[in-house]
């Protein structure tokens, strides 16, 4: 290994870098010569603690306790930038690759001029256009006691999407977008979200949306804002109950926070059981494979014309985000379900005063099908018309009551299809009870009351 003498004083020179090189140090007065290794911090190699002198600066240049620290850190100072400029990859040293003959309009692509698109993209453009002002987004707020001795204040719990009904400023949307609120069971007018509305200007406007009514069991809230008849532009109701699997439909909403955001698809099926946060079967619900994210909830599912053919409710995923498979509540269920919201604060739903049994338990006890009878409420329209429920015998065994497998123009196979006939009906409302009584089909006039 070769060995190098050390100049009084001086820089290092570069060779003294090399991880094998050796500083050969020499007394002044012809002692012998020290070999040492480089520093610690040097390529990484140990130093030798052997004793040297530094033959010029006028210290006795041991290596010793005393002399060791300051030969270090005079060896570091002087190789570490020595150490940094071999360590640097030569690749890194990368000259300029400009062209100076080049010049910038040389290289400056000409834009193409935008044509006309195509017949169908300029219809769902259209189509965007013209109905995104009747969109609106929706934030839900809730009142907590402030830290501060000023009362409550308003947070922001959540968000989602409404649709504009009418020019009266009548807003409808998802119960659980407000579901946050709506379980303090704030009274009607009372404000509990905050509206953002687009105005045909571009500017958007934050509006206090005041409860009007809900309905959890159909997953539908009404609002109302105070807002110029001409920033309130509803969207065409359409018939849900004519639409066909395979038509295109688009959903517009606020998808995590993403406002007036568009997407397509197609409709995917009809009829479709939604169950809502109540439990309750809402029936007929229309499924889409249109993007439907957290945010969507409440916004209008629309068909080719603009037409509002659903409320986008639900989504069918493991994750939380969309999956192609979406629901929406039925236009036909929005329109029966929305003006008795905004009369009422409620809806009035008729009902047959009866206590069904679970389906399972249904079977257990061999009823093959339909919905049957545990209970009939004394005094009601059913107990009047003889409706019989299911009862202990005197020795204890179970007497099975009527089941029911028909009301009016409905079948009934399970305990949901009764919920699902009486959304078409009405309090007041005579119709027609079909059920088997000992295995017989018999038929009682009920009349619809108010459900409690």
């Amino acid at each position: 290994m070769e060995a190098l003498r050390l100049p009084p004083c001086a820089a290092l020179p570069a060779p003294w870098l090399r991880p094998d090189a050796r500083l050969l140090l020499r007394r002044p007065a012809g002692g012998a010569e020290r070999h040492v290794r480089n520093p610690p911090l040097v390529r990484g190699v140990k130093a030798d603690s052997r004793r040297a002198e530094n033959e010029s600066c006028g210290e006795r240049g041991e290596f010793a306790e005393q002399g060791a620290g300051v030969t270090r850190r005079a060896l570091l100072s002087s190789a570490l930038p020595l150490s940094i400029a071999l360590l640097t990859p030569p690749a890194l040293a990368v000259p300029a690759l400009g062209d100076p003959s080049v010049t910038i309009a040389d290289v400056t692509r000409d834009v193409t001029p935008a044509g006309k698109l195509p017949a169908a993209e300029e219809a769902t453009v259209a189509l965007f256009e013209r109905t995104t002002y009747s969109v609106v987004n929706i934030f839900d707020v809730t009142l907590r006691p402030s830290m501060s001795t000023t009362g409550q204040v308003e947070v922001p719990e959540g968000n989602g999407s409404g649709v504009v009904w009418n020019s009266d400023g009548y807003i409808v949307t998802n119960y659980h977008v407000v579901g946050s609120a709506l379980s303090q069971n704030p009274p009607p007018g009372r404000t509990i979200a905050r509206v953002t509305l687009l105005g045909t200007d571009g500017f958007q406007r934050n509006l206090e949306g005041v409860l009007v009514g809900a309905d959890r069991t159909k997953d539908l809230a009404v609002l109302k804002v105070n807002a110029p008849p001409n920033l309130l532009r509803p969207l065409p109701l359409g018939d849900s109950a004519s639409l066909r699997v395979g038509q295109r439909s688009y959903a517009i909403g606020n998808p995590f926070g993403f406002d007036h955001t568009l997407t397509a698809g197609v409709l995917s099926g009809l009829n479709r059981d939604i169950y809502s946060a109540a439990g309750v079967v809402i029936a007929g619900g229309v499924q889409t494979d249109a993007a439907i994210n957290p945010g969507n909830s409440g916004g209008p599912l629309l068909d080719s014309t603009g037409s509002l053919i659903g409320i986008n409710t639900a989504i069918f995923t493991n994750t939380g985000t969309s999956a192609g498979v979406g629901f929406a509540i039925p236009a036909v269920v929005v329109a029966r379900v929305v003006p008795q919201i905004i009369q009422y604060g409620k809806v009035i739903r008729p009902s047959l005063s009866l206590q069904l049994a679970a389906d399972g338990i249904a079977r257990q006890l061999g009823v093959a099908a339909g919905a049957l009878i545990l209970g009939v409420k004394p005094g009601s329209s059913a107990a009047k018309a003889g409706v019989t429920a299911t009862r202990r015998g005197f020795a204890g065994n179970i007497v099975l009551g009527d089941v029911i497998v028909g009301i009016d123009k409905y079948t009934v196979k399970m305990a949901a299809d009764v919920d699902k006939a009486l959304d078409d009906l009405s309090v007041g409302q005579t119709v027609p009870l079909q059920v088997l009584r000992n295995g017989e089909k018999v038929t009682v006039q009920v009349v619809l009351e108010e459900s409690s």
